[in-house]
């Protein structure tokens, strides 16, 4: 049996948008941990708030982050920064993340932000950028930090004599250095992977491109696991697999899941569902599904931590 890190088996969450905030509240199901975007609770009071507070009440919060830019070579915004560090004292949360990408950048002599996730070189360059970003929130934040790995659309080209490393390669070297742990996100593995084929002809497996990434990670610096869903779409540019949280784990994504628990052992999951957002069941039945497949390849009973029965 593979080491497995602190968590326990079948540590399965939700992300919790506002379509289900009073229903989740009212039934309080068998969940360990609820998801929320940081940016959404920003501002000082307010109903939003009051709705974080009671879920907290039942639960353990992770916040996850869509807008710290950690790979800004413009730096962090300082306001940012403030409300997220008073969101953290204000809910203790148990995990706190974001994505290893970029949004602030200089344009005509002004600060901008592109309010999306845009990739970074892997070079050292940017991973000094990174490392030095993700060590000043750890230090205002005074606690570890996740980082997730990208889904990404294009990708940086090599000039001159530049190294381009692995992703993977680039992503544990940060967490060795700063201390951080990283967030896998499954489901970006795979889409990346399959955008890979229809950009580049690449006829490796898709599926077992995304072990190989896996099995690249140390298992030692990964904090969680992201499942979500995604699309296939094309028109007359072409063909694009888009991580749109819209809908069900495909079997693949959940193939893999079982491998990276295999891998990185019990660590706590999260259902991810961001667009299109379906009745409550159907998140609770996927939450349920990720902790059978957890109890299955680790060999133990499946039960709630939240209750301690089965769900």
């Amino acid at each position: 049996m593979p080491p497995v890190n602190d968590a326990s088996v079948g540590h399965v969450g939700v992300g919790w948008r506002h379509a289900h905030y009073a229903e989740l509240l009212e039934r309080s199901p068998p969940l360990d941990f609820l998801e929320v975007h940081s940016e959404n609770f920003f501002a000082e009071g307010g109903a939003a708030l009051a709705v974080l507070d009671r879920g907290r009440a039942q639960y353990p919060i992770s916040l996850h982050g869509v807008g710290l830019s950690l790979g800004s070579a413009a730096g962090l915004d300082d306001w940012h920064l403030d409300q997220l560090a008073c969101l953290v004292r204000r809910v203790d949360p148990v995990r706190v993340s974001d994505h290893a990408s970029f949004a602030r950048g200089q344009f005509r002599g002004t600060t901008v932000h592109a309010a999306d996730l845009l990739p970074i070189p892997f070079s050292i360059e940017a991973l000094d950028v990174l490392c030095a970003n993700v060590n000043r929130v750890q230090d205002r934040l005074q606690r570890v930090f996740m980082v997730e790995n990208l889904s990404a659309y294009l990708r940086w080209n090599a000039t001159g004599d530049e190294r381009v490393w692995a992703e993977t390669e680039f992503l544990a070297t940060l967490a060795r250095r700063t201390g951080c742990q990283l967030l896998v996100d499954v489901n970006n593995i795979y889409v990346n992977a399959l955008n890979a084929q229809l950009r580049e002809g690449v006829t490796l497996d898709p599926v077992q491109s995304c072990r190989d990434w896996i099995d690249a990670i140390p298992a030692d610096v990964v904090g969680e696991i992201h499942l979500a869903g995604h699309c296939h779409v094309s028109d007359a540019q072409g063909a694009i697999v888009i991580d749109d949280h819209g809908s069900r784990v495909c079997d693949a994504v959940w193939d893999l899941y079982r491998h990276a628990i295999a891998r990185f052992g019990a660590v706590p999951t999260l259902i991810e569902w961001d667009t299109d957002v379906p009745a409550l069941d159907v998140l609770l039945e996927e939450a349920k599904r990720a902790r059978t497949h957890c109890a299955e390849v680790l060999s133990v009973p499946v039960l709630s931590t939240a209750t301690g029965v089965a769900p």
